[in-house]
């Protein structure tokens, strides 16, 4: 199982401001943060910022993190403090057909061009 994930970023600072009210939605917090590397999570780091400096800026980097939301409001939140914050839609809250099931979701494109996305499922009836 995966323990934790991380993105590369050119400016964490900026990255770790972005990422505050990005991941504040969804319960996630700062809670480590070190000279190159900043994490968060809710009792320990899940998700983790590594800075980059000289990486390429713009587009689609390739990278995908999925974040498990408990509802649509979450992921409609999460969404939200994306754009207010400064990232780019790659895709608006809604309900998808995945592989397996369907799913509620949104994909942002963060300032270094990360995928991310937040999702829950529907209750089962």
């Amino acid at each position: 199982m995966i323990d934790h994930v991380s993105v590369p970023v050119r400016d964490l600072n900026a990255a770790a401001g972005f990422y505050d009210q990005l991941l504040a939605p969804l319960g996630l917090r700062r809670l480590a943060e070190r000279p190159r590397t900043v994490g968060f999570g809710k009792t320990y780091p899940e998700f983790w910022l590594n800075a980059r400096p000289a990486m390429q800026s713009g587009g689609d980097r390739g990278h995908h993190v999925c974040l498990r939301c408990r509802s649509e409001d979450a992921v409609n939140a999460f969404h939200q403090a994306a754009l207010d914050a400064g990232g780019q839609s790659d895709g608006a809250p809604g309900p998808r057909q995945g592989e397996m099931t369907a799913y509620y979701g949104a994909f942002i494109l963060d300032p270094d061009g990360n995928k991310i996305e937040a999702v829950t499922f529907p209750a089962k009836d």
